[in-house]
């Protein structure tokens, strides 16, 4: 929110005080706190009718500083708050004449005694302040008040994340609003909002706050990240890396790591897509027309009309089109295919449950104690209110049902249009469940599959988020439209919400809404299988490949096999996330953090550590990507690229920019028509490189159940590379040389160490 009129003034209607000075400071062994006036304080006299600004500061984990700003304390403090893991760790506060230093870890935070300022700093690298003023308590004309802060913006500085945002991927210059909204993908507008910004100068912000938060990122004052919570006090974590990798762990260690999705959910899915004609001799069609072609399948997913129309939510199929649903789901799992069906957390009025939910109180409630209700999606829908334990009882109880029916997932679609007039079972403050109901939501289904399914067969297909969501995978882009400017908004969607603490992410191939060309088709096929996750939808048009024309069909094949054969370097990939919150998709900023050129870079990024993906946005094939310094190779054609340049070419649909960086060992597995499998059976192991000299690369193999059953390490000494694997009895070496032969070794190998050229 702006407060300001230009660089002096405050805006109409709004008093700003700031803290001027640090009027006293108690400390104990884990906090500190500092008193600090509206103005400076020389005589008794000026103690008298002035405000305070009380600043608290703690450390929740180390190279982590809590900074807690109040101005007055006395409210009632009504939930919801994000559930933070804090291990409060013991402070080092040293103070002289004119600074307190409070450290934990490599950070520390220096506050200006005599002029208030806050810096930030690692080791004697200042990282940035909240300068003299920059601190505010806002109060306007109506009486509402607000607490301010505003960080430096350093030159070259950017700033990412908040959450899967589809504007500018780097935030500098934008108003952001943390406020969920159902708004598709072409706006300002969010499904996912999430109070967390990262900087490439070695540090995130997380405000720990789940009610509306504004951030003005240089967008009122260019030189500063301002943000800004309608309350008396506001806490924000200022999280030091130096490292993206370390900032987005430490971030998650806060606010949770995500579960492991399971093995299967990195497959294929194909949905019905929404208002089209279906029925089981559809699905068939479908499900039997991509078996017949080769192309691999792994979920089938059922769209709202699996129920009746204006019923939404009944949790009963619609035995007018599936009048034997027990069967058809088992018929269709003995084509060994998982079911996910579509849910949302409104009742319809039409709905049976409306009444059965209205009696027992189940709903949000207005004020008269009346159901809220509105006809926008559902006439006359109430919205579940996951406050009450009971009413998440009975909720789960109907998906439950349907899991014994034999459905494995369920796409968790909505969350966002959440009302604010309205009154929870548990008092919880409106404002701020806005946001934070998307996460009880997803955590009240995804703790039944847990329990119903177990922890390695948990999985959602959700819309909605909010700080902590990353728990609950997967998330989806939401609706996009069927065009290229869409499709490369949805990229940036994705590469914000993972540099948000999220680390697994889809999005509709094809675009969703209108009907999608054939071109649009193959290009966004190579790009949505080359995602972390992988789901064909549309609105009103099938996505079966053979609609659009025969290479469609090759392409989905090519690029789903493609994909089958990456599951171990893949699934390594999605076992360090689950460990470590690095996501699987990753910016490229985020790998080349110190390479100026990769800092605005949000058409392309790195699949993993080793793989870099450059999609194709428009009807010429013509691609145009940047590859830092070193050598790549493209996996697809097996050219060989020198990095620290531009390319651009120009592809057919059966290849486009996908490229292995010098020195990777990447594991592949046979074809096969599932994406789980053994992993580790009979591994194809790829090298890239190792031409330089005492080059020494290492990595895993992770079976479906989060063992480790090979390791691989690749080493080149004074020119001959020596290969040491540990755990299969056969394994396949493919080594490409930079020199530009690919596959000069291809060998089956019955030892743990081979000795690849000299």
């Amino acid at each position: 929110m702006k407060f300001t009129n230009g660089v002096w003034l405050a805006r109409e209607g709004y008093t700003i005080s700031s803290p001027i000075h640090v009027f006293e400071a108690q400390t104990d062994e884990k906090k500190l706190t500092v008193f600090a006036p509206f103005k400076k304080v020389q005589s008794r006299a000026d103690t008298l009718n002035l405000g305070m600004m009380t600043v608290d500061i703690t450390s929740p984990q180390e190279d982590v500083l809590s900074v807690k700003l109040t101005h007055h304390a006395g409210g009632i403090q009504k939930g919801p708050e994000f559930q933070v893991h804090r291990q409060e760790k013991k402070i080092q506060v040293t103070e002289d004449e004119h600074l307190i230093t409070v450290t934990t870890g490599q950070l520390s935070a220096k506050i200006n005694k005599g002029k208030y300022e806050l810096s930030f700093v690692a080791g004697d690298r200042l990282l940035t302040k909240s300068a003299y003023k920059s601190t505010g308590y806002v109060l306007s004309d109506q009486k509402k008040a607000y607490i301010k802060e505003s960080l430096d913006l350093n030159v070259g500085e950017y700033i990412y994340g908040l959450g899967e945002r589809f504007t500018n991927f780097a935030k500098n210059g934008q108003t952001v609003e943390i406020w969920n909204k159902d708004g598709g993908t072409s706006s300002e507008q969010s499904y996912k909002n999430v109070p967390f910004f990262i900087s490439n100068k070695g540090y995130g912000v997380f405000v720990n706050y789940p009610g509306h938060v504004s951030f003005e990122i240089g967008s009122e004052h260019v030189s500063k990240t301002q943000f800004s919570v309608e309350d008396e006090t506001l806490e924000y974590f200022f999280i030091y890396g130096p490292t993206m990798h370390e900032i987005i762990r430490k971030y998650t260690d806060l606010t949770g790591k995500p579960a492991l999705p399971p093995a299967w959910s990195f497959g294929l899915w194909l949905s019905t897509s929404f208002c089209t004609d279906y029925d089981e001799k559809t699905v068939n069609q479908f499900i039997d027309g991509m078996h017949e072609r080769g192309i691999p399948l792994d979920v089938f997913h059922f769209d709202c009309f699996w129920m009746k129309e204006f019923e939404w939510c009944n949790f009963e199929w619609d035995k007018r089109i599936f009048p034997e649903p027990e069967k058809m789901l088992q018929r269709l799992k003995d084509k060994g295919l998982k079911i996910c069906v579509w849910i949302n957390p409104y009742i319809g009025q039409k709905s049976p449950l409306f009444e059965e939910a209205k009696k027992a109180g189940y709903f949000i409630k207005r004020k008269d104690g009346s159901v809220w209700q509105w006809d926008l999606w559902q006439g006359g829908q109430g919205v579940v209110d996951f406050t009450n334990p009971d009413a998440r009882k009975w909720y789960t109880s109907k998906l439950e049902r349907l899991l014994d029916m034999g459905v494995d997932a369920f796409k968790t679609d909505f969350g966002e249009r959440i009302p604010e007039d309205v009154v929870y079972y548990d008092g919880s403050n409106p404002g701020k469940m806005h946001n934070y109901y998307t996460y009880l939501y997803n955590k009240t289904v995804f703790d039944l599959l847990k329990e119903k399914k177990g922890e390695q067969n948990a999985v959602v297909f959700a819309r909605s988020a909010t700080a902590g969501s990353q728990q609950f995978p997967v998330h989806w882009g939401g609706d996009c439209q069927s065009n290229y400017n869409s499709m490369a908004e949805s990229l940036r969607g994705g590469l914000s919400l993972m540099l948000s603490g999220f680390s697994f992410w889809s999005h509709d191939i094809g675009g969703f809404e209108e009907g999608a060309t054939p071109d649009i088709y193959k290009r966004w096929t190579q790009f949505g299988l080359l995602s972390s996750h992988s789901r064909y939808h549309g609105n009103v048009e099938y996505r079966v490949p053979w609609i659009f024309d025969e290479e469609a069909v090759e392409v989905t094949k090519k690029f789903t096999k493609l994909k089958y054969s990456l599951m171990p370097y893949l699934f390594k990939h999605a076992v360090e996330a689950h460990r470590f919150g690095v996501p699987v998709m990753r910016p490229m900023v985020m790998e080349f953090q110190d390479d100026p050129a990769a800092v605005l870079l949000d058409r392309q990024y790195m699949l993993g550590e080793n793989l870099l993906v450059a999609p194709i946005f428009n009807e010429d094939g013509n691609a145009e990507y940047y590859l830092p310094q070193g050598k790549w190779t493209n996996i697809l054609t097996g050219k060989v690229y020198e990095g620290g340049k531009w390319y651009h070419e120009n592809y057919d649909y059966m290849a486009f920019p996908l490229l292995a960086k010098e020195n990777s060992i990447i594991i592949c597995g046979p074809e096969t028509a599932h994406a789980e499998y053994e992993y580790g059976k009979e591994p194809i192991i790829h090298l890239y490189g190792f031409d330089g000299e005492d080059v020494i690369k290492e990595t895993v193999v992770y079976e479906p159940d989060g063992r480790e059953s090979v390791t691989v390490k690749a080493e080149n000494k004074s020119g001959t590379v020596y290969l040491t694997v540990k755990g299969p009895e056969n394994y396949q070496v493919v080594w490409h040389p930079q020199h530009g032969d690919a596959a000069v070794i291809q060998n089956r190998f019955h030892h743990e160490e081979a000795v690849l050229h000299k």
